[in-house]
């Protein structure tokens, strides 16, 4: 079996019905956006993995490329949690034995649920079971649930699982929760949902003085697409490279110094210098938020705050040994 394997993915990734092998069924599959690949997703799929390993098959997950809502409501859709490369990533970590990766146009809008199961789950891919939340639609206009998908797994030969809501600490996991605790600078109870710290991967800015050589303890990350905390100054790590430092980083607008500027600053701890350039991968860990971004009186006034704000991330630091 070939497929594409986007960066560093460690699974097969097909991206069209067509690269499927006429030989990939049968398998037990699990549709959805997956965004944050978070704990509800990943129960999902976990057990989606572990059907097909008992039954000796193939299990693959099915994804799509723009999220619909960026396609269909571009004006409206909400900010992403997970571009897709990360998200492949984080889809193979289930267990998950391969993905389909559908580009998500005007001519996949308009396939309807009957057409898309007989078609791609029945004739490609010779699904046998499958794995779905309780809010699970699908189809043109999303008109197809949960119990129309039972209704063809009837007509087709195949089962359905309809999972419950995975609660956590009395909330109910979603992509949408877990945007909303981001998008409030929640990042503590965000991690709860996610299974894991909330980061983003990016790049240092341009035009900040970035050589081939970072030797001062400050970066900047490149203007970013994807969903950012709230404007706040939150303790992180920051992996530059293969050297992962912890920090302390504001998001916002730097308004003590005269016209607001918005970046995502992120001030080294632990610094020493290290090979940075504009291409220079970086992953930015939020792990807990210090406080609101204000303006200050004067710059000694806001030199006070971060002697503070540094002293708190070190004693968090060392809390976590």
């Amino acid at each position: 079996m070939t497929a594409d394997r986007i960066g560093d993915n460690p699974i097969p990734v097909f991206q069209s019905v067509e690269e499927i092998p006429a030989s990939f069924g049968p398998s037990v599959i699990t549709v959805g956006n997956f965004d944050g690949v978070h704990r509800g997703h990943q129960g999902l799929l976990k057990a989606s993995a572990a059907e097909a390993r008992s039954l000796g098959i193939r299990s693959i997950a099915i994804t799509f490329n723009p999220h619909p809502a960026q396609f269909l409501y571009p004006a409206d859709a909400p900010k992403l949690l997970t571009f897709l490369p990360e998200r492949l990533r984080l889809l193979a970590a289930t267990g998950i034995g391969a993905v389909l990766v559908l580009p998500f146009d005007e001519e996949l809008s308009r396939v309807t649920a009957r057409d898309f199961v007989r078609d791609v789950l029945v004739g490609r891919l010779g699904v046998r079971s499958m794995h779905e939340g309780g809010s699970f639609r699908f189809g043109h206009g999303a008109r197809a649930g949960v119990n129309e998908l039972a209704a063809f797994g009837a007509e087709f030969g195949f089962t359905v699982e309809v999972h419950s809501a995975v609660r956590v600490h009395g909330m109910e996991v979603s992509s949408s929760a877990v945007r909303a605790l981001i998008a409030a600078g929640d990042v503590r109870r965000a991690r709860w949902m996610l299974g894991r710290v909330f980061w983003i991967h990016s790049t240092p800015a341009r035009g900040r003085g970035i050589g081939t050589r970072l030797l001062v303890p400050t970066v900047n990350l490149a203007h970013y697409a994807g969903l950012l905390p709230a404007i706040g100054v939150y303790v992180t790590r920051l992996t530059v490279g293969e050297r992962c430092f912890q920090a302390v980083t504001n998001v916002g607008n730097r308004p003590t110094f005269g016209e607001a500027s918005f970046a995502v600053e992120s001030h080294i701890l632990d610094f020493e210098p290290v090979d940075l350039d504009e291409q220079t991968p970086l992953k930015l860990e939020f792990l807990l938020r210090l406080r609101p971004e204000r303006e200050w009186p004067s710059s000694e006034d806001l030199k006070a705050q971060i002697f503070k704000d540094v002293a708190k991330a070190k004693r968090f630091f060392g809390l976590l040994g």
